[in-house]
């Protein structure tokens, strides 16, 4: 990389780095607060006011003095297990390179401009997304929020405090809603999906970047597989409770209800207990991800998966299709000539902004393979240019 945004990312090439070549930033840890400090840092070498909110997510103002409500770029730095290097902190890097390059020719914006970085967006250690965002807009409640525990115990008021945040005054924060009057947040494209032209993509469509209108509707439930641990080597077969056995059957349930209902659905996570290989399990449990253009489509994964063995999901998390503003969209994409348009099937900040009746749009960089969450995803250097130039185009159009 060799551009403005590509060196900005080269400095955080290192924070969490996996053998694989992915990243392991879960929020609040070690690489997570690394790339916090890398944040701060960015927006100090352009002057701009830092803060952290009530919740944890983090502000670099510009020209916060003036008058009118601000308009508010920004994205994430935590990370999936093993993810990829621009899921996230490519919409902050863009987003301080288009600030940047303003200033250079001596913009001024007409309205208080920020760059946020929202905390615990992917919700990989406490297992619910956005958490930063949906504190900060009264969408998940503090105290649910608070008592959520990772793998190894560790509460989220806990792992707040521990990186300096204290979790007493979590919650909702009126006021710093009042004051953000757009949001349009950067992201690199994730997965093909048809643009409004019908193309497979932004690679299809031959652009570099294109403009997000609405998310997918989209839920996680979770599956508690009781059993009886038991020695490997004696237990005879037919006397066995293993729940890993039902825990296969609702796997497969779930990819036959996804193929039949038109919708994307995942068991990526499992836990057993004890875990050991010559013991039969005690106990498993399972995470369903399902996603669809219609809601429809995804609760007939439900259903099948509850017709076929028997099995209720809970659920833990439910967002509606969340279409973006009207008006902030087509604004957008007319500004920058004509981009395609089309859905994102991930959630992300501005989905939860959006929902809370804050004017949102998204601006998604072209990803030729369309891997996203893993160490292969990437984006060449000249888009992720282009995505900057987009944003300078917005910041002058919508603060200029």
């Amino acid at each position: 990389m060799t551009s403005v945004v590509g060196g900005l990312l080269a400095e955080l090439a290192d924070v969490g780095r996996t053998r694989s070549g992915g990243y392991d930033r879960a929020a609040w840890t070690a690489p997570d607060l690394e790339s916090r400090q890398w944040f701060v840092q960015c927006a100090d070498a352009l002057d701009l006011e830092v803060e952290t909110d009530r919740n944890g997510n983090l502000w670099a103002w510009w020209h916060p003095e003036l008058e009118g409500s601000a308009l508010v770029l920004g994205s994430h730095l935590d990370s999936v297990p093993d993810g990829g290097a621009y899921d996230g902190p490519l919409g902050i890097a863009s987003a301080f390179a288009a600030v940047a390059s303003l200033r250079r020719d001596g913009f001024v914006p007409t309205r208080p401009l920020a760059v946020a970085a929202f905390a615990d967006e992917e919700g990989a250690r406490f297992g619910t997304a956005c958490a930063g965002s949906r504190l900060l807009t009264g969408a998940l409640p503090a105290d649910r929020a608070l008592a959520l525990r990772d793998a190894d115990g560790t509460t989220m008021a806990e792992a707040m405090a521990a990186a300096g945040v204290d979790p007493a005054h979590a919650g909702v924060d009126a006021a710093r809603l009042a004051r953000i009057g757009e949001y349009i947040e950067l992201h690199i494209e994730q997965g093909h999906l048809a643009t409004d032209a019908g193309a497979a993509g932004l690679s299809a469509a031959g652009a570099p970047v294109g403009v997000a209108d609405r998310i997918w509707p989209h839920g996680r439930w979770r599956v508690d597989l009781p059993g009886q641990q038991n020695h490997a080597g004696t237990t005879p077969m037919a006397a066995r409770r293993d729940p890993m056995v039902r825990l296969a059957h609702i796997v497969l349930a779930v990819r036959e209800g996804a193929l039949a209902a038109g919708a994307l659905a995942t068991v990526g996570k499992v836990t057993v207990t004890p875990g050991a290989v010559n013991a039969v399990a005690g106990s498993a449990s399972l995470w369903i991800d399902a996603r669809a253009e219609e809601e429809a489509a995804v609760r007939r994964v439900l259903a099948h998966v509850r017709r076929v063995t028997g099995t209720e999901a809970a659920e833990e998390s439910w967002t509606a299709e969340t279409a973006f503003d009207r008006g902030l969209t087509a604004s957008v994409a007319a500004a920058l000539g004509g981009v395609p348009v089309l859905p994102s099937g991930a959630g992300h900040d501005a989905g939860v902004f959006a929902l809370a009746g804050i004017p949102t749009t998204m601006l998604l960089v072209r990803n030729p393979s369309g891997v996203s969450h893993a160490p292969e995803e990437r984006a060449d250097d000249a888009d992720c240019e282009h995505g900057v130039d987009a944003l300078i185009t917005a910041i002058r159009h919508r603060a200029g």
